[in-house]
């Protein structure tokens, strides 16, 4: 059974933040956010096309034997690559810029695995648009949680239910100094939080 989402903070304004890493007020991030006003006025149906367009246009670094490293959202959107946690930078601050309050969430798998916690009807679902290559099965629902990978508590896998405003800080300095190159997430991917 998934666990319950649960927001660190009880003011949704937090999970509206624009910042260096979640930065909707950049044009690009803006256009690409008003294209998916084009699903209509129901938030739900803008958040799913934000959902499946990082999960789908933007390849995970790994599937695609990408050599680079993004970590902040406008970046990812620019190079159309990101690990996990990138692509949830990039997903936020989509969702942010059409005022959906979006958060982070992890998964301890055989390194930390990013998601994103978004508050639609009334409640907070996580949403995982990793990409669904290499058997990964994320997909859109706000009724039945459909992530990427599930956790396997046999392999001491764990997961992380609450919902933070902004991204690990240690997910994002290592982001921040991680260099391009062959298998550059391997060498220091945080494992836990």
């Amino acid at each position: 059974m998934s666990p319950v989402p649960s927001p660190t903070s009880v003011r949704l304004s937090d999970y509206l933040v624009s910042d260096a890493v979640v930065d909707h007020e950049h044009p690009s991030i803006r256009a690409q956010a008003d294209r998916f006003r084009a699903a209509g006025d129901d938030p739900v149906a803008r958040a799913e096309a934000a959902f499946r367009f990082v999960r789908d246009e933007v390849d995970h670094v790994i599937d695609a034997g990408d050599l680079r490293v993004t970590w902040r959202a406008s970046d990812v959107l620019r190079e159309r690559v990101g690990i996990c946690h990138a692509k949830a930078h990039l997903l936020a601050a989509l969702l942010r810029a059409q005022g959906i309050p979006a958060g982070f969430c992890y998964q301890e798998l055989s390194a930390l695995h990013g998601l994103n916690g978004v508050h639609l009807r009334g409640k907070w679902v996580r949403l995982d648009a990793r990409g669904n290559r290499t058997g990964a099965r994320g997909e859109f629902s706000l009724d039945e949680e459909k992530l990427a990978w599930p956790v396997d508590p046999a392999r001491g896998e764990r997961d992380h239910p609450e919902i933070h405003p902004a991204p690990a800080a240690v997910v994002v300095d290592f982001l921040m100094r991680a260099e391009p190159g062959p298998g550059w997430y391997e060498k220091g991917l945080p494992a836990t939080l």
